[in-house]
């Protein structure tokens, strides 16, 4: 996909970028696999703002997508190319033999006719998916499972790609697009490829009306607002609010580590994206 400019005829216009979307082959999704999307407005349960600066936007349907690809040695064809506002990655209906559809997410490259298969032994081909230990190492390869028969969970977004690094035992280790290494078990499955859409991180929203279509609500700085709204605000004057960076419930914002202790994962990064 290409990036589209338009002339500054106003202010937002200067800057605004949209993709070109020339990989798409439809407009309408295959209505069988979506399902209706509420809005939470980033509240829980209790009704409480949980998530600040959500809510609003467009309206949405989720695309129910195939990240386990489990028809095995069933073969599909590339049916349509399509949009998804979900997701940053395009994603792809794929037509099987036996007469079932499935979203699967899009590759670079995949077009409309393409055929590809899941299993055991197929062919290194842009979106088959096999095992990792059926896959040569140094090949591009996305939607990767963490446990065997869960679906993929890593690297699905879009312009993403990791690569097998290499082998030991019974786990493959796979670098990822944010340099960390990790152990995967050999028996997890992984697609051929990388994802598609890779001009997406290019696009320049342009102005903030865009962001509220995407339910993106504004940001107010900490030391704008009163003393009892945030523990940065008040003071006389403009104050530079007198303590490190905080939330509104006083947890640090920048440099604390909030990452909860996992024992199973810890074991498997072998080296951190940082």
């Amino acid at each position: 996909m290409g990036i589209k400019k338009f002339r500054p005829v106003t202010p937002t216009l200067r800057y605004k970028t949209v993709l070109t979307f020339d990989e798409l082959t439809t407009d309408e999704p295959y209505k069988p696999l979506t399902v209706g999307k509420k809005e939470s407005a980033g509240r829980g349960h209790k009704g409480q703002v949980a998530v600040r600066r959500r809510g609003g936007g467009h309206k949405r349907r989720l695309r129910i997508v195939d990240y386990k690809m489990n028809k095995y040695g069933i073969e599909g064809t590339v049916s349509t190319i399509e949009y998804d506002p979900n997701r940053s990655a395009n994603i792809a209906l794929i037509s099987y033999r036996d007469g079932e559809k499935r979203y699967i997410v899009a590759p670079e490259s995949l077009a409309v006719g393409d055929r590809i298969v899941s299993g055991e032994s197929v062919e290194i081909k842009t979106g088959n998916s096999m095992p990792l230990k059926n896959i040569p190492p140094g090949t591009n390869i996305y939607n990767i499972e963490l446990h065997r028969g869960k679906g993929g969970q890593l690297v699905r977004s879009a312009g993403a790609t990791a690569q097998i690094a290499a082998k030991e035992g019974s786990y493959c280790l796979i670098k990822l697009p944010s340099g960390e290494i990790r152990r995967v078990h050999m028996d997890c499955y992984a697609t051929i490829g990388e994802v598609g859409n890779k001009d997406f991180s290019k696009v320049t929203i342009g102005k903030a009306g865009r962001s509220r279509w995407q339910h993106k609500r504004p940001k107010v700085r900490g030391v704008a607002m009163n003393p009892v709204d945030h523990p940065l605000g008040g003071g006389e004057g403009k104050s530079s609010g007198g303590r490190h960076p905080c939330s509104p419930t006083g947890k640090p914002t920048k440099g604390y580590k909030t990452r909860k202790k996992k024992k199973y994962s810890n074991t498997m990064i072998v080296k951190r994206r940082k």
